[in-house]
């Protein structure tokens, strides 16, 4: 490749450019054409800057020997008939105007640049605070201006003992990265920032792709006040004082090295040297999640950060802007959530679908007053659902105080059963299995719990007298539980006996009654988990015929998956059907329960659950997030010939799931009306589970409360859930506080079911 290579930190030397000689000379020992445009001083925190009005004068540079200071600078360059040795450019203007000059008015009989690097820049750029302001950074920017692929590179030091060993092994690394970057340039970047630590090993760690860490200024002004007497220190050597400073801050980031001293007056006549305050740099890395810039580099990891070279819009922010009399928001919200994936898509969605309207609070008590319109987006136990109720106007919350006709799994199950024996033509009856529930302490009352199990004692009796291929199989489903705990097979009574008899030692101490708050969150029991289960939740079963054979897909290598689909249920009551649905896939191929030991590809197909079960906490997790988390969509649209489905089949299977939904919450919201109370003033969003059997036909499995939404991923995350929380805020919160509610073009909600249930404000 030919490369064009800029910086900020200008020619070699140890104070202030330690690293570009080695970087250059390495990637000319990879084969590659490089060409150097370089600024003629230290010209770090200038951004993509250009300086208007000033002439721009090269000079010529003469790199010396490796990690010495022993280049040297003329006036001209060499002439045509002088081979010895490498010269570069120098001008005096900044790093994104050396590229400007590379790009267009040097090099042209070296052919075109094919990749432009900036750097490497002595100093890490994570993070917003660093790469807003940073010259190598800006470099990179001016190369994808000028439509030219760039890397802006850094090296994070530790320290300023330049040993020429780690710089030699951290310019191999670079070359290695940047070389697999130009072979793998991902579709819509512009640019990505490189940051490698300047550590022993750094080519044995890992190299990860990463989010830039958006953090802010926090401890007053970037610039010290200084003595107007005193001399400003020249660029250069201002630059290594900074530097000697984050090498302080790396060693400990509560040290305090801008400290001023104190001299007051009136109106002091003084000047002002650049200081920033690095402590709020290295602060917000030290408290930040895993996963953004700054946290790899603090972890010793390269980071590959994609970036557009681009200042646009917040997508969603469109329309009139009427400006009121007042700075007063037309609601207050408070979102708090355990998760930080749903806490920073929540309030995205607000920044986008509401805007000024709505300004966020950390609690009631920082209300104007208590009256004053609010939105409440928190943990279930943590929802202030006295000050929803007694301010029902004017209070919003995420979530129904009783929902369990939906939530649990014997409630389900009766909620179905009770509606579909008052309508049997409902179609609920094709599409939700039949359920037996009972209740069991102890594993010896067995007989006496399926005294009244009619059709699955009947189904368990007939199984004795059938081979192994014909019998029916069952699946049992602790009521309480979540995230596929205690799940399990059988087809026998013996089975099933020795099932329970797993759990008995760790179900003796559980008390039975919890409190309503407690009852609604099946998901917040205490986990004293064993054998895979939350033994508090061992009392109340449902089991259902298996659904054998599912649909599967020949080129996802015939993996078993289920259909989550997120529902809106608003006020009291319309229901909403989000159309993006995520298809959730077991990590190993399917095998039937009725295959014999001999035929199967493990020696119990039964208890090898992850070929039945497609929660993904049950999924191998050395497996990539594709492999088991995709967008319902898109799914092959060609069904395998066994199944004789058209093309149309994901067409056909979301049609059904908006009928069984709708279907289901009014079976719950009119025949359980003690165990689903909706109120006008609550939404709630439901993760809905459904399987498709290998005829078409969709089987509901459960319903969630408070769904796991990071079980969708990085790659998915904007399009499924951050599209789900916009469609949210459109709907439910826009509309209870009277500036939407109607379902858009882009939205994704498909209103499945509106009741009329009397209960209104």
């Amino acid at each position: 490749m030919h490369i064009l290579v800029a910086n900020d930190d200008g020619p070699p030397s140890d104070q202030s450019s330690p690293y570009i000689h080695s970087f250059v000379h390495t990637l000319q020992s990879a084969g590659h054409t490089v060409s150097v445009v370089l600024p003629h001083q230290q010209r770090s925190w200038i951004g993509k800057a250009h300086l208007i009005g000033a002439g721009v004068k090269p000079t010529y540079f003469r790199p010396g020997t490796l990690h010495k200071d022993d280049g040297t600078t003329h006036e001209y360059p060499r002439g045509d008939d002088d081979p010895d040795g490498d010269e570069w450019v120098l001008i005096n203007s900044t790093p994104a105007s050396c590229v400007q000059i590379g790009l267009y008015h040097y090099f042209q009989d070296r052919g075109p640049v094919d990749l432009v690097v900036s750097g490497p820049n002595y100093g890490r750029n994570t993070t917003t605070l660093f790469a807003m302001s940073s010259g190598t950074i800006g470099a990179a920017m001016e190369a994808a201006a000028c439509g030219k692929r760039s890397i802006a590179l850094s090296y994070a030091f530790s320290s300023r003992n330049h040993d020429p060993v780690i710089i030699a092994e951290a310019s191999r690394h670079s070359v290695r990265v940047i070389e697999h970057l130009a072979k793998n340039w991902d579709e819509g970047v512009d640019l990505y920032s490189v940051n490698v630590p300047l550590e022993p090993g750094v080519s044995e760690s890992k190299v990860m792709y990463t989010e830039m860490l958006d953090n802010r200024w926090f401890s007053g002004s970037c610039f010290d006040a200084v003595d107007a007497e005193v001399p400003v220190e020249n660029p250069d050597k201002r630059e290594q004082t900074l530097r000697d400073q984050e090498e302080k801050l790396e060693e400990d980031p509560t040290v305090n090295v801008n400290a001023t001293s104190g001299r007051k007056s009136r109106i002091p006549h003084k000047h002002f040297v650049w200081a920033p305050k690095f402590t709020d740099v290295y602060r917000s890395v030290e408290e930040s999640a895993p996963g953004n810039d700054g946290w790899t580099v603090k972890e010793g990891m390269t980071s590959v950060t994609p970036l557009k070279a681009n200042f646009m819009h917040t997508p969603g922010i469109k329309g009139e802007i009427k400006l009121s009399d007042n700075d007063e928001p037309a609601f207050y919200s408070i979102v708090d959530c355990d998760d930080p994936y749903v806490q920073g898509l929540v309030e995205q969605a607000l920044r986008s679908r509401v805007g000024s309207r709505c300004r966020q609070v950390s609690s009631i008590s920082d209300l104007p007053s208590r009256s004053t319109p609010v939105f409440q987006y928190r943990e279930y136990e943590r929802l202030d659902f006295e000050h929803a109720m007694m301010h029902s106007t004017t209070s919003l919350t995420n979530a129904y105080i009783i929902r369990k006709a939906l939530i649990r799994k014997h409630y389900l199950a009766n909620t179905v059963a009770n509606w579909v024996t008052k309508h049997p033509e409902s179609v609920l009856a094709k599409h939700v299995k039949v359920s037996v529930d009972f209740e069991l302490d102890y594993a010896e009352f067995l007989d006496d719990a399926l005294l009244e199990a009619y059709e699955l004692r009947g189904s368990l009796e007939n199984n004795e007298s059938k081979p192994d291929s014909e019998k029916e199989w069952w699946i049992l489903k602790p009521g309480m539980s979540d995230r596929g705990q205690g799940i399990r097979l059988f087809n026998s009574e013996d089975q099933l006996r020795e099932i329970f008899e797993e759990w008995e030692v760790d179900s003796e101490d559980e008390d039975e009654d919890k409190d309503e708050s407690n009852d609604e969150r099946d998901d917040e029991t205490d986990k004293a988990a064993a054998s895979g289960v939350v033994t508090s939740q061992l009392r109340h079963f449902i089991a259902q015929p298996y659904i054998d054979p599912p649909l599967l897909l020949p080129s996802l290598n015939n993996r078993k998956f289920h259909i989550r689909t997120y529902v809106l249920a608003t006020g009291s009551l319309k229901v909403y059907v989000f159309k993006e649905m995520l298809a959730l896939f077991a990590s190993k191929p399917y095998v039937s329960p009725t295959s014999s030991t001999d035929d199967a590809e493990s020696e119990d197909p039964v208890a090898d659950l992850t070929r039945h079960l497609t929660n993904t906490c049950f999924q191998d997790k050395a497996l990539p997030e594709s492999e088991t988390v995709r967008r319902f969509w898109d799914l092959p649209s060609s069904p395998p010939p066994s199944a004789k489905l058209p093309n149309t089949w994901k067409e056909d299977v979301y049609e059904q799931i908006c009928a069984v939904t709708g279907e289901l919450f009014t079976a719950a919201a009119r025949g359980m009306m003690i165990h689903f109370q909706t109120v006008p003033n609550a939404f709630e969003v439901f993760g809905v589970d459904f399987l498709v059997d290998e005829g078409g036909n969709v089987w509901l499995l459960e319903v969630n409360a408070f769904p796991d939404f990071g079980q969708t991923g990085e790659e998915l995350r904007e399009v499924v859930v951050g599209g789900l929380f916009g469609g949210v805020v459109d709907v439910a919160v826009n509309g209870f506080f009277g500036e939407g509610g109607e379902v858009k073009e882009d939205n994704g909600m498909r209103l499945v079911a509106e009741l009329d249930l009397g209960r209104k404000n």
